[in-house]
């Protein structure tokens, strides 16, 4: 399964087109005998470099004009994470993401670091002159207002507050040994301050995988997400016994309920059962059994 964010608005036929081919994508990973790790990695990967989605080379760019991604990818079966925040130039960071993973001991690496790390790999790099993200005005507005007291203060004149935007990426898989995994790669939000993190690279928040519960792959508005560490809760409620659907439901309610928050879940069982469930209006997601063409639909209830 794959999503191409939660939102409000319907996705484009060019995004209907990509995700149904990032989910062949990583259904012949599978079918090759690869991990399940792989086929996230690799589902993803399409995603990022389709520039269609806020992720990879299309990601949003922060309110100094200046475009900071995240990642996450995490495997059921030991419980290994890897995760990147605020990596810069990067095509691919769900590939940094593993990289930390299976490389180190670590678990997230941040900002400068984390590109001078997926540099030392040499993963490929992204240094597009100017993205389309933001308008020409507001960067203007902030360029003229100058460091970082004035970028506060432009944020605040401007009264930017999280937005549920379609197109953070995400997905979830099960292999041949019954190993799940999940990940996750985003922009962040349109206008965001320098340095803000979502949910996306903090393992129990955006992401989880357990072979004891399920995967877990989320998006929306991370403030939220955070606060109540979404995927992990959910994970918690598929080991307890909850169906994906029930699980999902259940959570995401809380999310409402509790804090008014905005998301949608990929929700994915060692067996192979799987919902897809959002607050939000719209769910940019699909799956493929690998007969007939992948379903993709930007509605799930």
């Amino acid at each position: 399964m794959a999503h191409g964010g939660a939102g409000t608005r319907a996705m484009t036929a060019m995004q209907r087109t990509c995700l149904a081919d990032a989910l062949v994508t990583g259904y012949e990973v599978l079918g090759r005998g690869a991990s399940s790790v792989e086929a996230v990695e690799m589902t993803i990967r399409v995603l990022e470099s389709s520039g269609l989605f806020n992720a990879g080379v299309g990601s949003r760019l922060q309110l100094d004009g200046v475009r900071r991604m995240d990642a996450s990818i995490m495997e059921g079966r030991t419980l290994r994470a890897g995760a990147v925040a605020g990596i810069q130039e990067v095509r691919h960071p769900i590939a940094a993401a593993r990289l930390v993973m299976e490389e180190t001991e670590h678990v997230l690496l941040v900002g400068e670091p984390a590109t001078r790390f997926a540099r030392y790999f040499k993963l490929k790099s992204d240094r597009q002159p100017f993205p389309g993200r933001v308008s020409f005005k507001l960067l203007r507005a902030q360029q003229a207002s100058g460091p970082t007291r004035k970028t506060l203060n432009l944020y605040r004149a401007m009264r930017v507050r999280p937005t549920v935007g379609l197109e953070t990426v995400g997905a979830v898989a099960v292999d041949r040994s019954g190993t799940v995994a999940s990940g996750a790669s985003t922009g962040g939000i349109a206008l965001m301050l320098p340095g803000r993190v979502g949910d996306t690279p903090l393992i129990g928040c955006g992401v989880y995988a357990d072979n004891g519960g399920g995967a877990v792959s989320m998006t929306g508005v991370g403030e939220g997400i955070i606060r109540l560490a979404v995927a992990k809760e959910i994970v918690d409620r598929l080991a307890a016994g909850a169906s994906p659907a029930l699980a999902a439901r259940l959570v995401l309610n809380k999310l409402v309920t509790r804090i008014r928050g905005a998301a949608g879940a990929l929700v994915l069982a060692p067996d192979g059962r799987f919902a897809i469930r959002h607050t939000t209006p719209r769910m940019c997601a699909g799956w493929w059994t690998g007969t007939g063409s992948p379903v993709v639909r930007d509605r799930f209830r």
